[in-house]
């Protein structure tokens, strides 16, 4: 009896003494979500306020009768997507008042064979400077690295002459051949980490069997492949996506992506100034990249760690 009352008090004063650590353990993990709510708020409110701005007519927005006064973050007291309309298909942009939907499909084009290309030639790259080892290998890869840091600014005059030098000027071709060339370097990069991370015994076991390069490449490296190709589309979308510089500089009236005709529809200086048109034209430009990584956030993330870790 002696010890079975002394094994409960025991118990009892473990669990008395283990209660501060329960509770400063909650408070912390309290604290914890209260500065993660805070800054999702603070992220937001851009966001927010664009939404509502977008939902709102000019009169509310000037706070002409009937309506009454209001702030940016206020809800619209009539919703209604009038604006959406109207960016869409007949706001004005430069001389022509057919809306974004040109653009946007323009974008679509763009994005679509820029990251197939990029994506394609990446990969077989990061395969070749991990796999199948030549002479140099480490100085391509190195030339590969050392391309990613150029700056975007630099390669403009050289590449606007080359473009008119093989007649791709003002071409949605050749604005692909820019994305491509200059996103072949990134996804070269992720492609190769991921890649070295993979054991080399597989490629060996393919290759007694009497597999090439190409056979080894389609049946062993890209089933494997899909994390990193993810991250891989994911930076090329949202990169070509959102790129405005070399679209402003390397489209033509037929080519132009969808940021520069959002920049030509906010910055007009014509006309009344329809800031809810404006809204919704940014929301209508922002929504693809929103959904690319809402529906695929999870898979990026999984891939940059895919290649982490060797083993």
């Amino acid at each position: 009896m002696n010890s079975a009352t002394e094994s409960r008090r025991a118990i009892a004063l473990s669990s008395v003494e283990s209660r501060p650590f329960f509770f400063t353990a909650r408070l912390g993990r309290i604290a914890l979500y209260a500065v993660l709510v805070l800054a999702a708020l603070a992220f937001l409110v851009p966001l927010l306020a664009m939404v509502f701005t977008s939902l709102k007519s000019m009169p509310e927005i000037t706070g002409l009768p009937p309506y009454q006064s209001s702030t940016i973050l206020s809800p619209p007291q009539s919703p209604s997507l009038d604006a959406w309309g109207l960016a869409w298909s007949s706001a004005c942009i430069a001389v022509s008042c057919e809306g974004l939907k040109g653009y946007f499909w323009n974008s679509l084009v763009l994005c679509f064979f820029s990251v197939l290309i990029s994506v394609s030639l990446g990969a077989i790259n990061g395969y070749a400077l991990t796999k199948w080892r030549f002479k140099h290998d480490n100085l391509v890869f190195a030339l590969f690295l050392f391309s990613c840091f150029v700056p975007f600014q630099i390669v403009l005059i050289p590449v606007a002459r080359i473009l008119g030098l093989v007649g791709l000027s003002g071409t949605m071709t050749g604005l692909v051949a820019v994305h491509v060339l200059y996103g072949i370097a990134f996804t070269t990069l992720f492609f190769r980490n991921f890649y070295v991370a993979i054991p080399d015994e597989l490629v060996k076991a393919a290759r007694i069997d009497g597999a090439g390069f190409w056979a080894i490449f389609f049946f062993v490296i890209v089933p494997i492949s899909g994390p990193i190709a993810v991250v891989s589309v994911i930076w090329q979308f949202t990169s070509i996506w959102n790129d405005f510089l070399f679209g402003a500089s390397f489209s033509g009236p037929d080519s132009r992506p969808l940021m520069v005709a959002l920049n030509n529809l906010v910055n007009t200086s014509t006309g009344t100034k329809a800031y809810n048109v404006d809204m919704a034209a940014a929301m209508i430009a922002a929504l693809p990249t929103m959904l690319v990584y809402i529906a695929a956030g999870k898979f990026f993330v999984r891939g940059l760690m895919a290649g982490a870790v060797k083993g």
